[in-house]
């Protein structure tokens, strides 16, 4: 069973929700705590740029 308390399991889980998940598995995802984690998920470089992108416009927009 998975226990998203366990910082290495939570850390797992998001990185296989932004990998694989459906748009509905992403809106679950808290983006304070994805942007804060996105640099040690070692998402693939494509991924981490695109995400990285999105989150930096969420500022950018106020």
């Amino acid at each position: 069973m998975l226990d998203l308390e366990d910082p290495f399991q939570r850390r797992w889980y998001i990185r296989q929700v932004l990998l694989h998940g459906r748009a509905e598995d992403v809106g679950t995802l808290n983006l304070d705590e994805v942007e804060a984690l996105l640099d040690d998920l070692n998402l693939p470089p494509h991924l981490h740029r695109l995400w990285k992108m999105y989150l930096e416009s969420r500022h950018a927009q106020g």
